[in-house]
């Protein structure tokens, strides 16, 4: 663990944020994941998208094994001061007009449901009243 004691700020962190240069925060913590990049299991995209950044949902959204939670420890740099970190905000959806939704679209699937059989039917009493021989 090289760099026990250390505390850096999330703006720290979020100077390394590329594949040669790889910082996380996990629950509080800073890990420099670089050398783990090209190895993790779920692909190096998934690292480079939490990279600089507090990954600790994304962590914790994934059901990772114990021995992935120890691994962590190889890769410990420091903490996080938490008051550089923004706290969770809920997400709140913009607010939009209220939607009317279009029932003419309705009105016809309901006009050519009924018209459809009529025209089908009618066609062929049609073909058969036209194409019957005299007798």
């Amino acid at each position: 663990m090289g760099g026990e004691g250390k505390v850096y700020t999330l703006a720290d962190v979020s100077q390394h944020n590329n594949a040669k240069d790889c910082w996380l925060v996990i629950r509080g913590k800073v890990y420099n994941v670089t050398k783990f990049v090209e190895d993790h299991p779920g692909g190096e995209e998934i690292l480079l998208s939490a990279a600089g950044k507090d990954a600790t949902d994304n962590f914790e959204a994934v059901d990772h094994s114990r021995t992935a939670t120890a691994m962590l420890d190889e890769f410990y740099v420091g903490d996080i001061d938490t008051s550089t970190v923004p706290s969770n905000t809920k997400y709140s959806p913009p607010k939009q007009p209220h939607f009317e939704q279009d029932k003419t679209s309705e009105f016809v699937a309901k006009l050519l449901l009924f018209l459809v059989p009529l025209l089908v039917l009618g066609l062929a009493f049609g073909i058969r009243f036209y194409t019957k021989s005299p007798a």
